[in-house]
């Protein structure tokens, strides 16, 4: 890994580690730093918390639970990069395979304690004037985010449950006769032939080709999933393929494992061989022949439900759990926690226990599917996962994994974008609205408020839940007006989406990343997109009203009706109004954002005929086709109130 004058290298046997003091047991390495009362914390990616992670206690390593809580200390990905902004002021990232805990001022005042699951480990120290420079060292050093095309930032719906053509159909209609924008739509694991990988099932979907060709000249993108467990079934070719060249884990006893997930009993690719990347990677050339230019890959912590040495009857349990919110054991994560020590990798050449490597294992998935796209693809593409690290985002987006239609749930996410800007996941989002559960007309409409602004917009729940597409809450014209919104601000969030991806920034960042006095080191509810933009939603039940601290004069932007209306307002805090069918955002003091002409998908959107808004004179547009593979900063122009 390349490294930068600002970036000290450390092996963690050195003597003195710059910052923090060491020691090592027989199983572990432990790491102290102490902490001034006004130090803050950014970082760790997607993981529970504030935005300041003080406070708790956090565990890298990739889990499904979509019931997660306040004090869950795991979540689906691994993101070990962490920056101190206080008396002593550096970036850390702690690059291991394996689990690694962080306290941070939990289990002892003033105290963070970071503990290794073993000495697989380098650390990666970065000195600058500020956390934003830190950042950016950090994102130059991991290298350029994906980009994908400009379809891919219209909105997306989802959900598990469409089980044919009709039911894809029916949701299509649902949006034109509302008048409601929509780009793509996803296919979960019912378009497949009993839950297999590049399989179709033909009573469902009998022509699919002709399907995708006839939803992609409305506009519109089917974009089906993928999971990582390949059926156990002779006669299903890759099943036969994986076999015959000993491309799947192995297990403790020198077999093939074997775990149950969707399809039943299956095999694990192992990703961690370069050929296994290369296959799998292939397989994605049969749904590339089919019309598919987008796909999501699922289920790569890898989830499990049951295994061969699992204690307990897997299936059941788990889709009660899925199903059914208040069903409190997490039994498949149990068995998942005790397979992870029952099955191997093989790691250049040599078997390793999964467990020591197990937060690469979605990141390599990610990195197969990206690669193999590439040879059969010749456009940019969509591609995002459940399960990630660092590194990953250079091969495609993320969601933030299953979640559900809750409050907390709403500013989790909120807090979790600066973190993952900072480890490099430009291109990502939530569910919006919640996974599981039943999301109400209210939490969507304020979800969606701040969905708005992430690169990453769908909609997506789970079967048994309330049908959460936007239309089935009746008066539509609250949801016409904050999803029309989007497709009015996307010349801007695509333009600044691009620069921060090619000039290695983030796309949303903490506002103290811009605004170091007092209140915006300690803001927790307003955050910066791009260049311009601050946002503060309303993430509270009930509430049409909120209080904005603006740390310089800016202009208030009141989206209602399908139009835009503006207010200059000084510096200071403010209460300010929000009613739910509306969306409110403020553009910094001479700036200026771009804007569109209202559409019904990106097919629609002209990204030459925009006009400014804000009290600024001009604003820099990154500009290309949307699918361009080789994007450059030589793609921008100067848009001014007499060009624009």
């Amino acid at each position: 890994m390349k490294t930068f004058s600002t970036v000290r290298d450390i092996e963690p046997s050195a003597d003195s580690l710059p910052f923090f003091t060491q020691r090592r047991t027989q199983k572990h390495l432990y790491f102290h730093y102490k902490l001034e009362k006004d130090d803050i914390i950014y970082g760790l990616g997607e993981n529970m918390g504030n935005i300041n992670k003080r406070g708790k206690t956090y565990v890298s390593y990739n889990t499904d639970n979509p019931r997660h809580r306040e004090n869950t200390p795991s979540l689906y990905s691994a993101h070990n990069f962490l920056i101190v902004d206080g008396h002593d002021h550096f970036g850390v990232f702690f690059d291991t395979p394996s689990k690694i805990t962080f306290d941070i001022d939990n289990t002892t005042d003033d105290e963070m304690f970071v503990r290794t699951a073993n000495d697989n480990l380098d650390i990666y120290i970065i000195t600058a004037s500020d956390s934003n420079s830190i950042a950016r060292e950090f994102l130059s050093l991991i290298g350029r985010p994906f980009m994908p095309p400009l379809w891919a930032f219209g909105f997306g719906q989802s959900r598990w449950g469409y089980q044919n053509e009709a039911d894809l159909l029916a949701v299509m209609e649902g949006h034109k006769l509302n008048k409601l924008p929509l780009d793509w739509l996803c296919m979960d694991i019912d378009y497949m032939d009993h839950f297999k990988d590049f399989t179709v099932n033909k009573l469902r979907f009998p022509l699919l080709s002709r399907f995708v060709e006839k939803t992609r000249e409305k506009g519109i993108h089917l974009v089906p999933i993928i999971d990582a467990g390949i059926k156990i079934e002779k006669g299903y070719d890759v099943y036969d393929e994986g076999i015959e060249n000993d491309y799947f884990c192995h297990n403790k006893d020198g077999g093939i494992f074997k775990a149950e997930v969707w399809p039943g009993m299956t095999h694990f690719p192992d990703f961690f061989k370069p050929e296994v990347r290369k296959w799998f990677g292939d397989k994605y050339e049969s749904l590339i022949k089919l019309g598919f230019e987008g796909f999501w890959n699922d289920m790569n912590e890898p989830s499990i439900f049951s295994s061969e040495y699992s204690r307990y009857q897997g299936r059941l349990d788990v889709i009660k759990s899925y199903l059914n919110p208040h069903h409190k054991e997490d039994k498949a994560e149990e068995a998942a926690h005790f397979d992870y020590h029952n099955f191997k990798n093989s790691v250049e050449g040599r078997e390793v226990v999964h467990h020591l490597v197990h937060n690469l294992y979605g990141g390599y998935m990610t990195m197969a599917s990206s690669q193999g796209i590439e040879r059969h693809y010749d456009k940019r593409f969509l591609l995002f996962s459940r399960a990630s690290c660092i590194g990953a985002h250079r091969y495609g987006g993320i969601w933030t994994g299953d979640n559900e239609s809750r409050w907390d749930h709403l500013r989790t996410e909120f807090h979790q974008l600066p973190g993952l800007n900072m480890c490099g996941f430009l291109f990502s989002g939530a569910d919006t609205g919640g996974f599981g559960g039943n999301c109400t007309r209210e939490l969507l409409l304020r979800w969606l408020a701040l969905s708005v602004f992430t690169p990453l917009m769908r909609n997506h729940s789970a079967r048994h839940t309330r049908k959460q597409e936007c239309y089935r809450f009746g008066h539509t014209k609250a949801f016409r007006n904050v999803l029309g919104l989007r497709y009015r601000l996307l010349p801007y969030i695509y333009s600044e989406f691009m620069k921060a991806a090619l000039s290695g920034d983030m796309y949303i960042k903490p506002l103290a990343f811009v605004f170091s006095d007092e209140k915006g080191r300690n803001c927790e509810d307003q955050l910066m997109v791009g260049e311009s933009i601050m946002i503060a939603p309303i993430m509270e039940k009930r509430q049409t009203q909120r209080k904005v601290y603006l740390p310089e004069q800016m202009t208030m932007v009141t989206y209602r009706n399908q139009q835009f209306s503006t207010e200059i307002m000084e510096k200071g805090e403010h209460t300010i109004i929000i009613p739910e069918d509306e969306v409110v955002f403020f553009i910094r003091h001479d700036h200026c954002i771009i804007i569109g002409k209202p559409a019904m998908n990106t097919s629609e959107v002209d990204l030459d005929d925009v006009e400014l808004l804000g009290d600024g004179k001009e604003y820099r547009q990154y500009l290309d086709d949307g699918y361009t593979k080789n994007a450059s900063m030589d793609n921008t122009r100067l848009c001014s109130r007499t060009t624009a």
